[in-house]
């Protein structure tokens, strides 16, 4: 059997405007300034506690928890408002499933929110698992979200862990996964090749490809 994880934000869906938009509107009400888009590249991967900490001017980090508060009362009605899957996925997705592949998702997202973006946009397939960020378990890049996709699962000939981060490649190589940097996400092919990605992927397409091939 073959199975292949994926990590969610910059991955499967472009969530990176609903999570701006929430971080930014928790800053007005905070009366601090705010961020274009493109700054959030950098602040999310890690877990929304720590988007809201480095979204914070340096002299408020100690507002960390009521910024997260903030975020967490306009994200849970917004999370949906501007997100969709990038370019090719859902046929990414229908071409491994259809070829036996088994289907999962580990992400840092808060995982209540991360299952039901699963079920907004992606309810035509099935994913063994939607496991994201709780407090009974460590943050990726730790291995324990891993070991939990897996556990139930019977012995895989083949694990990969798919993602656009550095902390995806590093939660691959922490489990001794095979992994595949996608280069649309929110960090680009240097962080990727420098975390040590065996595969790049340049398009949704390249990852079935590769997996289905055993390259």
């Amino acid at each position: 059997m073959i199975t292949a994880i994926f990590d969610l934000d910059g991955t499967l869906a472009d969530t990176l405007a609903d999570l701006a938009d929430a971080t930014n509107h928790g800053l007005k009400e905070m009366g601090l300034p705010v961020h274009p888009y493109d700054s959030y590249r950098y602040f999310v991967g890690n877990g929304v506690q720590k988007l809201c900490y480095r979204a914070l001017p340096e002299d408020r980090k100690q507002d960390t928890d009521r910024l997260l508060e903030l975020f967490t009362e306009y994200y849970n009605e917004h999370f949906l408002d501007k997100t969709k899957l990038y370019p090719g996925i859902s046929d990414m997705l229908r071409q491994l499933s259809d070829n036996g592949v088994t289907l999962a998702i580990a992400t840092n997202k808060p995982q209540d929110i991360a299952r039901k973006i699963a079920a907004g946009i992606m309810s035509e397939f099935n994913f063994v698992k939607v496991l994201g960020g709780c407090a009974e378990r460590p943050k990726k890049p730790d291995t324990a979200i891993i070991r939990e996709i897996l556990s139930d699962l019977p012995e895989q000939e083949e694990v990969y862990m798919i993602g656009d981060s550095s902390v995806d490649v590093q939660t691959g190589i922490n489990s001794g996964l095979h992994t595949i940097g996608c280069v649309w996400g929110f960090r680009g092919r240097q962080e990727l090749e420098e975390a040590g990605a065996e595969y790049i992927a340049e398009k949704a397409g390249d990852i079935a490809e590769h997996i289905l091939k055993g390259e």
